[in-house]
């Protein structure tokens, strides 16, 4: 069976490279005579893996030195809850709602204090990103939170949200590593992994210092406080090894192929194909306004439920797999993250054309 081009959002494509070394080492990582999968946490072979996965992070973000970065389980939605947890100082936080994810974040928070929704498109089922440039900031709020790129609806924040001095937090599962990004504006920048880095189970939370603190919220478990993980170098319980080892070696692929300036040249050539064919496509249309379009998440619609399922059904046997979108919202969605090859975006295309044709 030869690889697919999946279009997955998350778990997600691995570029083939890194699989194939992960494959090699399967057995016997670095001469150990064992997997990784096998190693002890506290072993010497397993600190070299994460010490080395988080100077490369940084080295590819330019994580500032009063950042810590965390590697943590749970997932994103974990975060959802530990946020206001240890955040929640005045127990009140301001949330952008964009999409599902950013909406099971405010709900969550809810639990801990005072959560306001400041902005929101869910007016027009989350198909654009409010204008944040004047928001009603509450004068008391422990932080803003924003989920930066939207994966079910395919909208990207290009700017952020004035936040008038308050702590950004946001969640960039999605775009992770996709682009630079500028840390030191971000109070809290975390993101689920198994998007546009690697397998699923992780989360990496990267922290600014200030906000690590054992003043967090009474009854915050011992594994749900960030200051937990920050002083342990994220190995206070057993973490997720397999996954930290995939990242890592994912990190030194981006480094080989020329850091996050070359990916976000990339992603934006391989999303013009895709959105220049749907701006002129007859039967196809996608469902963000052009100026907040995501590189990562590409939702479009036939406008018949029928005519997508025949399209979902018919570019999977083209080997095409994974384009349904989100079960909230139907139609199909292409994810195209950093490992999914132009050559992919240029066969769903191509495929689309053909499609369209035989259906008029």
């Amino acid at each position: 069976m030869s690889r697919v081009f999946n279009f997955s959002a998350g778990p997600a494509v691995l570029p083939e490279e890194v699989l194939k070394e992960v494959a090699d080492e399967m057995l016997d990582y670095n001469g150990t005579g064992m997997s990784v999968m096998e190693m002890s946490h506290r072993s010497a072979a397993f600190q070299e893996i994460i010490d080395t996965a988080e100077k490369d992070l940084r080295d590819l973000m330019n994580i500032p030195d009063n950042y810590k970065v965390l590697f943590l389980q749970g997932g994103a939605s974990q975060q959802f809850a530990m946020i206001p947890m240890n955040l929640m100082k005045n127990k009140v936080a301001d949330y952008i709602v964009t999409g599902q994810w950013a909406k099971k974040a405010y709900q969550e928070a809810q639990k801990y204090g005072k959560a306001n929704k400041i902005a929101s498109s869910e007016d027009k089922t989350f198909s654009y990103i409010p204008d944040c440039s004047d928001l009603p900031i509450s004068p008391d709020a422990d932080y803003v939170y924003i989920c930066e790129n939207n994966t079910i609806y395919g909208t990207k924040f290009k700017k952020l949200p004035n936040t008038k001095g308050k702590t950004l937090v946001a969640d960039v599962s999605s775009c992770f590593l996709s682009e630079p990004v500028d840390v030191s504006k971000y109070g809290l920048i975390y993101g689920g992994v198994q998007k546009n880095i690697g397998p699923a189970g992780m989360v990496i939370v990267i922290i600014r210092e200030d906000l690590i603190s054992e003043d967090v919220l009474p009854g915050t478990p011992t594994m749900l406080t960030y200051k937990t993980h920050a002083d342990a170098g994220s190995l206070y319980n057993t973490p997720n090894a397999y996954c930290i080892y995939v990242c890592g070696k994912v990190f030194k692929w981006l480094k080989s192929m020329g850091g996050l300036e070359e990916m976000k040249r990339r992603n934006e050539e391989k999303a013009k194909i895709l959105y220049d064919f749907l701006d002129s496509s007859s039967l196809f249309k996608g469902t963000v306004v052009p100026e907040d379009r995501s590189l990562m998440n590409v939702p479009f619609v036939t406008g018949d439920k029928e005519m997508d399922a025949k399209f979902v059904k018919e570019a999977t046997a083209a080997g095409l797999v994974n384009l349904k979108g989100h079960r909230t919202v139907g139609g199909m969605r292409a994810s195209i993250y950093n490992a999914m090859p132009k050559a992919g975006v240029e066969a769903l295309v191509a495929f689309m054309k053909k499609f369209e044709e035989e259906n008029k």
